[in-house]
């Protein structure tokens, strides 16, 4: 089994985060054990490398980050949690398309312990909930070099939904999104237990799919 490391970074700024990610990928070697990096953010839209414009409709208040991974416009804030998957994929025998599917599919593992039935989308990464799963409640963006990836995934648990409303969410005009508590009206969330959990599902998946 190839060594992963949990770190629980808390509630960091974006910033030193995506510079860190990007030390990490830049300095490591056929040596270095994975990473998974549990964290959450302040507020902050971050724009992928296609990232177009006029997706950013009214930041505000909330800076917006250019960064290096996959696809466009998205939010992160507190009551969400974010896991950097800091994997050597070539490693682990893994394409962009199999890691996509890990995470996916320990998302999907992860609702469904809190009884919330989700799925993916094959044309559009993410997970969905809802009637005709039209409403997503998890992102991701990767972004793979030397072999390795970078950046992740992000769940919301209990946040403030709002801000989603100043952007087209991942270049989505109109798509609604959502989050845990609101798809389980009058249940309260531990958020850290969900962290606890998010983590050991995806660190599961990731180990299952190396050794198939």
């Amino acid at each position: 089994m190839t060594e992963l490391v949990c770190k629980r970074l808390g509630e960091v700024e974006y910033l030193p985060v995506f510079e860190a990610m990007k030390t990490f990928t830049d300095e490591r070697d056929g040596n270095t054990p994975d990473e998974l990096w549990l964290l959450q953010h302040p507020r902050v839209f971050t724009q992928g490398r296609a990232g177009k414009a006029e997706h950013v409709l009214a930041p505000g208040d909330i800076p917006v980050v250019q960064v290096d991974r996959g696809g466009q416009v998205t939010y992160h804030g507190p009551g969400q949690w974010v896991i950097y998957l800091m994997v050597d994929v070539k490693r682990r025998g893994l394409g962009v398309r199999a890691l996509v599917d890990v995470i996916e599919r320990a998302i999907v593992k992860l609702l469904a312990e809190y009884g919330i039935e989700a799925a993916p989308k094959p044309e559009a990464p993410g997970v969905y909930v809802g009637e005709g799963k039209a409403d997503k409640i998890a992102s991701l963006g990767l972004r793979i070099r030397k072999g390795c990836s970078y950046h992740g995934l992000s769940l919301n648990v209990d946040m403030d939904l709002e801000p989603f409303s100043r952007v087209n969410p991942c270049g989505y005009e109109g798509l609604q999104v959502t989050s845990m508590a609101r798809c389980l009206p009058g249940q309260v969330l531990d958020m850290d237990e969900v962290g606890e959990r998010l983590l050991a599902t995806l660190a599961s998946e990731l180990d299952a799919a190396t050794n198939a």
